[in-house]
């Protein structure tokens, strides 16, 4: 049985509206709690609609801290560069009183700047208080992907919440990510999907099977946190 709810909407804006309500809430109420919030972002481009209803949103932007589920390593000022889109599409307008955090430092490789990486996350206090994950028409999430020879160490739950240098099967950049322990230090995740395809997906990876297939399995079959979909064509 997997744990994900599921939210189905019309379109991607009816969606986006929706989500940023709900993650405006989440911080809210971080904030109240805690003085602070976290929220963890991936790139792409289904983001994007979201991104900038959310940096709409009246909340007090200067207590949260936004950082990065995986990067490229490449510069952050390339257009391939999860922290520039980021830059560019969320801390705006009210957003842009938030702190952010990125992955990508001055070392040549990422196994080179992984520790620093993740060195630099830890000031964000854990648990996050949201994952936001995209994921693939191959089921990959983050920078998870089947087929990378990192990948069994990357999932491995007996290993530490760290950051892991990946390279994806196709693509040219070498990447790093948070690994499945880090990606699951976090009171909620959310799982943003479009498109008939990836519903597809979706629905193979909540069936069993093996999780080095589709990593995206990985997410929705633990049980220690909670888990939404949110859906549109």
């Amino acid at each position: 049985m997997h744990h994900s709810y599921e939210h189905r909407f019309p379109d991607a804006r009816a969606l986006a509206r929706a989500l940023a309500d709900e993650i405006q809430v989440e911080l809210q109420e971080a904030i109240a709690a805690r003085g602070q919030a976290s929220l963890v972002v991936s790139g792409g481009r289904t983001p994007v609609v979201l991104f900038n209803q959310l940096a709409t949103e009246k909340l007090a932007w200067d207590k949260v801290t936004v950082s990065l589920a995986d990067e490229r390593w490449v510069g952050v000022n390339e257009p391939d560069s999860n922290e520039r889109l980021i830059r560019a599409e969320l801390l705006r307008e009210h957003a842009a009183h938030a702190h952010f955090i990125g992955l990508k430092n001055a070392a040549t490789t990422p196994e080179a700047g992984l520790d620093w990486s993740w060195r630099s996350l830890a000031r964000i206090r854990r648990p996050f208080d949201v994952v936001l994950l995209g994921m693939g028409e191959d089921g990959h999430t983050a920078s998870l992907f089947p087929d990378s020879p990192q990948l069994a160490a990357a999932l491995n739950s007996s290993l530490p919440p760290a950051c892991v240098a990946m390279q994806a099967p196709v693509a040219p950049h070498e990447r790093i990510s948070l690994n499945l322990n880090a990606l699951l230090d976090t009171r909620r995740i959310i799982l943003h999907i479009q498109g008939e395809s990836k519903w597809a997906v979706y629905q193979a990876a909540i069936s069993h099977g093996p999780v080095e297939q589709l990593p995206i399995r990985a997410i929705l079959h633990q049980h220690t946190v909670p888990v939404e979909v949110f859906w549109s064509p």
